[in-house]
């Protein structure tokens, strides 16, 4: 398969797919959304491969989302903004219920619905200098199609305090909200890297498909046609078009304080 935006290389058993916008800091965009949730859909599809590691090229492991793509959505008419708020919360989906075990590397920059990438997968190493942020308060608008995924990971307290602040915080808080499983120097990523894929590579691949089954059973979470879903897409189809919303994104882009930030 050919892919612009991302780059896949395949292994025995395994296979590393690497975000691959490093000029924009691999900031999502539609292309992207599309290509990462379509190599997820194919990737799963394989029985030689077992385990599927996730980075970003350059800086960043994922910056949000990109500055073209969100001017196209502060246009959108309200029926284009629910098509794509449910193309992004297909791609967690995507990963989410993947049979295959699912580690993703981050360094630099982890923002907005990158969060919703490493909630929805199972092992997250993160590189110590890396900065998160749940951005989207401060844009007027909501995170809406990671929130299932982003509470079901690390609770409604955690939730409540980064997603309403919206502020940065460091990889060592990242882990202590349950966000991350192991902060490591730059140096130790790829250690820690192969550690995981070892341990998984000692399990049986039915049995890690069927425990993932059995742990999304038990939380409540393994229903495909959640309804939930749709409901966080139309929420932040209204919150792209509210007043706020416009206000945000039009504050952003002219780099100014919005009406509401004293």
């Amino acid at each position: 398969m050919d892919f612009k935006t991302i780059k896949v290389q395949l292994g025995e058993s395994m296979a590393w797919v690497n975000l691959d916008r490093p000029e924009v800091r691999n900031a999502l965009n539609a292309e992207l959304i599309r290509e990462l949730t379509e190599v997820f859909d194919w990737l799963n599809s394989r029985e030689d491969i077992r385990v599927i590691i996730l980075k970003g090229n350059g800086k960043a492991f994922c910056a949000g989302a990109d500055l073209e793509y969100m001017k196209a959505m502060a246009k959108y008419s309200y029926p284009q903004n629910i098509d794509d708020a449910q193309k992004l919360s297909k791609l967690f989906q995507t990963i989410y219920f993947c049979d295959k075990a699912v580690i993703v590397d981050v360094h630099g920059a982890c923002i907005g619905g990158a969060n919703g990438i490493i909630a929805a997968a199972d092992i997250v190493i993160a590189e110590k200098e890396t900065r998160f942020a749940f951005s989207e308060v401060r844009l007027g608008i909501t995170p809406a199609t990671i929130s299932p995924f982003v509470v079901n990971k690390i609770g409604h307290t955690a939730a409540k305090e980064l997603m309403l602040t919206g502020r940065r915080f460091t990889a060592d808080e990242a882990k202590e909200f349950r966000l991350v499983n192991v902060v490591v120097d730059e140096a130790q990523m790829i250690d820690a890297e192969r550690q995981y894929i070892d341990y998984f590579l000692h399990g049986s691949p039915d049995a890690i498909a069927e425990c993932k089954k059995l742990l999304r059973m038990v939380s409540g979470s393994d229903d495909r046609y959640n309804p939930v879903f749709m409901q966080t897409s139309v929420a932040i189809a209204n919150q792209r078009i509210s007043k706020a919303g416009q206000e945000g994104m039009a504050a952003f882009f002219e780099k100014r304080k919005p009406e509401w930030d004293k």
